[in-house]
C-alpha cells in the first residue's frame, strides 16, 4: 500500500482512496483530489513539511498527516496505471 508521501520528486501516482474524514477530505474533494485522480510529487518544503503536488494544473500543499492518508498506485511515465 502506497501513498502520497512514497512519491519521490516528480513521481506520479493515482489515487485509488482517500482515509480522510469530516472537513478536511469534504475540501480535498471539492478540489479535485479524488479517486482516478493523477497526482505529481513536485517538492517538499526545506524541513520536510509540507509537500508540494501538482493535480488537475494547479499546485497543492499537504501535510505530510493528510498526504499519508491518501492512498495511490504509480504511475507509468505517461501517468496512467
Amino acid at each position: 500500500m502506497l501513498t502520497l508521501n512514497d512519491l519521490k520528486k516528480n513521481e506520479t501516482g493515482i489515487i485509488t482512496e482517500i482515509r480522510l474524514e469530516g472537513l478536511m477530505k469534504r475540501r480535498l474533494i471539492d478540489m479535485g483530489v479524488t479517486t482516478g485522480a493523477s497526482i505529481t510529487m513536485l517538492r517538499t518544503a526545506p524541513l520536510g513539511d509540507p509537500v508540494e503536488f501538482y493535480i488537475l494544473g494547479y499546485n497543492l500543499s499537504l501535510r505530510k498527516k493528510e498526504a499519508g492518508k491518501i492512498i495511490i498506485e504509480r504511475a507509468d511515465e505517461n501517468g496512467s496505471k
